[in-house]
């Protein structure tokens, strides 16, 4: 039996110059726009690891998945600004949970490690099935991410995303199934 369609919105927020129809994992964009690749694996290059990383739900790793948020990320952008960071006017295209496979999903908890930058390692519990209940659950920024933004340095790492949960889906999305961003 099919697991149930899940309700809510998702958002992603690097589609402004899509190439292709779908929007493709790390994996499959070395392949497919060797130049995105790079663009994209440069946030590993600290920490080539995370890459490899096991998504033990989804039986893959962290570079075979794609990335959503169940978070408007405006408050996230709003924090950055007020840290001092430039921050630009990046709006998120916006997704129906309901359009995804709910077997190709799973929810991440992301909590910042000690350093305060980069998430911890996950463990059993930091996986949530991908649910509407688990999609409320997690649909809200919380203070604590606002907090941590607020307070980076100059030097500090720009990861707005550390301590916000994930929606990872295995494998492409169709970008017709997006919603493109306000203008």
């Amino acid at each position: 039996m099919p697991s149930p369609r899940v309700q809510g919105t998702l958002f992603h927020s690097h589609l402004t110059h899509p190439r292709g129809d779908l929007l493709l994992p790390l994996n499959e964009l070395r392949d497919a726009h060797p130049d995105l690749y790079r663009q994209h694996a440069e946030k590993y290059d600290g920490r080539p690891h995370g890459m490899i990383e096991p998504v033990p739900p989804l039986g893959c790793t962290w570079a075979d998945v794609v990335f959503l948020s169940p978070v408007d990320p405006a408050p996230l952008f709003e924090a950055l600004a007020r840290s001092g960071r430039p921050v630009g006017g990046h709006r998120p295209a916006t997704l129906d949970a309901s359009r995804l496979d709910p077997d190709r999903c799973v929810i991440r908890l992301m909590r910042h490690g000690s350093d305060g930058h980069y998430p911890d390692p996950p463990d059993e519990h930091d996986y949530l099935p991908f649910t509407t209940a688990g999609l409320r659950a997690v649909g809200r920024v919380t203070q604590v991410a606002l907090e941590r933004l607020e307070r980076l340095g100059p030097n500090d790492p720009w990861l707005p995303w550390v301590d916000v949960p994930h929606i990872l889906h295995r494998g492409p999305i169709p970008i017709a199934w997006f919603t493109p961003p306000a203008p």
